[in-house]
């Protein structure tokens, strides 16, 4: 198959519209082509004018580790062109910056879920777009978590920049056809293009949704491997949290633990309280100790979710309702734990991290109600899933 930068280098003819242009290119280090090629370089070789970069959360480079560390502006070191921080002093693309280009190119590896950042600076991307004439093409990359849909839909007046509008925390789309969704919902005037992959199956064993032969690159320094993509939408919650998601480890946002958790009893709270929710993965106990982050230097008792070989079931696997119940689990077997972590997650003052992530307080009330089964958190998030089903199908390319 082929990704959306690969068929954009492969055929003149997709290019001839860019020709005599200035190209911007929206880049982090997993935008390369099939022969890992960073897009920067293939697109200038190919004889497109690239004259202004842009990076979201992370860089460009994708050198800073931890959420909320920005970026600076640079000029790039080979090619002398400036590179523009969409996580540093801005979030949005600035009137100086959008001076430099005519077509902004997006090539952004995403990995399906709302609260990951890139899907929110694509929406600020397309709104700057909108406001000053310029045209956004997307090279469109595959959706590693596949088409599940699973999360309580945004609520209003919770939108942040890990909430861009009313969708599920797994939304199951590509970029490419976010764009499409967020030009129709906001009523963006703006010329749109997708540039979209040859032979993409998301439904096909056994990446169902990455490709066997494309090589994982971490789109940020947290995103190793497939596994994660496919947990995230669950493990992402956990930022919300005192308990650690194993920044500090190998393996972050594929775990969770603490030192005064039992992971062992966790897990089997778990299997009582909602065995059909931990269909399609497999949980393993484990033990590890942060380097830094949440309870750095401390052994930590964790859960591993492996969704992944012989156990992984790619329809059945609900990561967010599996990372509530490890939620639920620890708040029946230590009721007065303290869970929620205090702070103003991505900026957002006045609100506890788990409601922005979770763009309401459903969830974290559902899990703080001692009387609360897993059928009451089925019968409110049900609805909202299948009406993100129904919305998102006329957007589908693939």
């Amino acid at each position: 198959m082929k990704f959306g930068l690969d068929r954009l280098l492969a055929d003149p003819a997709l290019r001839k519209p860019l020709e005599g242009k200035r190209v911007a290119l929206l880049a982090h280090p997993a935008s390369v082509t099939a022969d890992l090629t960073h897009s920067i370089d293939a697109l200038v070789a190919s004889g497109l004018n690239v004259s202004a970069v842009f990076g979201p959360q992370h860089g460009v480079r994708g050198d800073l580790q931890d959420n909320m560390m920005e970026s600076p502006d640079f000029t790039d070191p080979i090619y002398g062109m400036p590179v523009f921080s969409l996580y540093g002093e801005v979030r949005r693309p600035t009137g100086q910056s959008m001076g430099t280009f005519d077509v902004m190119l997006v090539d952004l590896q995403d990995v399906g879920c709302r609260i990951y950042t890139f899907v929110t600076t694509l929406l600020y991307v397309l709104e700057a777009a909108a406001a000053h004439g310029k045209s956004v093409w997307v090279l469109d990359r595959p959706n590693p978590a596949g088409r599940p849909v699973e999360g309580l839909t945004l609520l209003p007046g919770w939108e942040s920049f890990v909430g861009a509008g009313p969708m599920p925390m797994r939304h199951g789309l590509t970029l490419g056809e976010l764009g499409h969704w967020f030009i129709d919902h906001f009523k963006l005037d703006v010329d749109y293009h997708v540039v979209a992959m040859e032979g993409w199956e998301p439904d096909a064993a056994p990446g169902y949704g990455w490709p066997a032969d494309r090589v994982w690159i971490n789109p940020s320094p947290n995103a190793a491997n497939v596994n994660m993509a496919r947990a995230y939408a669950g493990t992402v919650m956990l930022e919300g949290t005192t308990l650690s998601e194993g920044r500090g480890t190998t393996r972050p946002l594929e775990l969770f633990g603490a030192p005064d958790i039992d992971a062992r009893a966790v897990i089997a709270e778990m299997h009582r309280f909602a065995p059909a929710w931990l269909a399609g993965c497999t949980l393993r106990d484990i033990w590890f100790q942060p380097t830094f982050h949440k309870h750095v230097g401390q052994l930590c008792s964790g859960v591993f979710i492996h969704a992944e070989g012989a156990g992984y079931d790619h329809q059945a696997f609900k990561p967010w309702r599996v990372q509530a119940l490890g939620f639920k689990a620890i708040r029946r077997l230590y009721p007065d734990y303290d869970l929620w972590r205090d702070f103003p997650y991505e900026y957002e003052f006045g609100k506890l991290a788990i409601d922005v992530i979770n763009a309401g307080p459903g969830l974290r009330d559902w899990v703080d109600d001692a009387l609360a089964e897993s059928r009451d958190l089925d019968a409110v998030t049900g609805p909202d899933e299948a009406a993100w089903v129904a919305e998102r199908g006329r957007f589908l390319l693939y």
